[in-house]
């Protein structure tokens, strides 16, 4: 029987390239997303992550198919930029429903499925941008953080099973994210560095690496036998030399790295 693959956010993007590769080398693989995306090579279940009941409604549609779940990979996401000073309560709660409360709501359909045989693998999708605070990215900065923490929180509360959890936190993905963010209403004080530091956002998103090359990482995570670390990197070099200066560093040295690279 192949392995089966749950992936959250397949419309596009990480999610989609991820969805393709693990079809093509036979795992079972059911995409979660809003929408079909009409290059899809898996099975994808219309699905808002954020509703409860559509959550619920996916996984009895994949037992239907399948008894196991071997990997879940909780890649839907969405970005948010914007001063602190400008974010509506409204934005902020619809940022961390789909970053934080979505995700989890995934993890609690699939543990039951993973504890009956007492073995699986959950991924959750984070970022780089989680270890710090980012200019104009702090909501999301945060969203992320709070991923990491609730993974290693997990982590402690499945000790004595076969079931591991990580997140991979990533650098600049090419993805279309900046058609997907929310954007706050920029007041008149940022308006001006905002434009500054949101060209070099987008200046690095385009850099970035293709998405397909996450796949053999994952891959490879996914059949390590050896104990996972709670948290895997993955993206440029340069990034990852910033989550070792935000280690070393004094805080006001890192903070002055990080503005001469945002660009304020």
């Amino acid at each position: 029987m192949p392995k089966t693959i749950v992936i959250t956010g397949t419309s596009s993007g990480v999610g989609l390239a991820l969805g393709n590769e693990f079809h093509q080398k036979d795992y079972l693989v059911f995409g979660l997303s809003r929408s079909v995306p009409q290059n899809a090579q898996f099975k994808t279940i219309p699905t808002d992550i954020t509703q409860k009941q559509e959550v619920k409604n996916a996984f009895a549609q994949i037992l239907k198919e399948t008894e196991r779940i071997d990997l879940l990979i909780n890649n839907a996401g969405r970005g948010m930029v914007g001063a602190i000073e400008d974010a509506s309560q409204e934005e902020i709660l619809e940022l961390f429903n789909i970053n934080l409360a979505a995700a989890v709501s995934v993890i609690s359909e699939t543990l039951p499925v993973m504890r009956k045989r007492n073995k699986g693998k959950i991924i959750n999708i984070s970022s780089m941008g989680s270890i710090m605070g980012l200019p104009f990215r702090g909501f999301y900065s945060a969203s992320k953080s709070a991923l990491d923490k609730v993974t290693e929180a997990l982590r402690h509360e499945l000790k004595g099973t076969n079931i591991e959890a990580c997140t991979v936190n990533l650098g600049d993905v090419q993805t279309n994210i900046a058609e997907n963010r929310i954007k706050s209403k920029i007041s008149p004080p940022y308006a001006e560095i905002f434009e500054k530091v949101y060209g070099e956002m987008n200046s690095d998103v385009d850099k970035g690496f293709d998405p397909i090359e996450l796949a053999p990482f994952l891959e490879k995570l996914f059949l390590q036998q050896a104990k996972w670390k709670p948290h895997y990197y993955f993206g440029a070099s340069t990034q990852k030399l910033s989550l070792l200066a935000k280690a070393l560093l004094p805080q006001k040295w890192f903070e002055k790295i990080i503005e001469k690279y945002s660009g304020i």
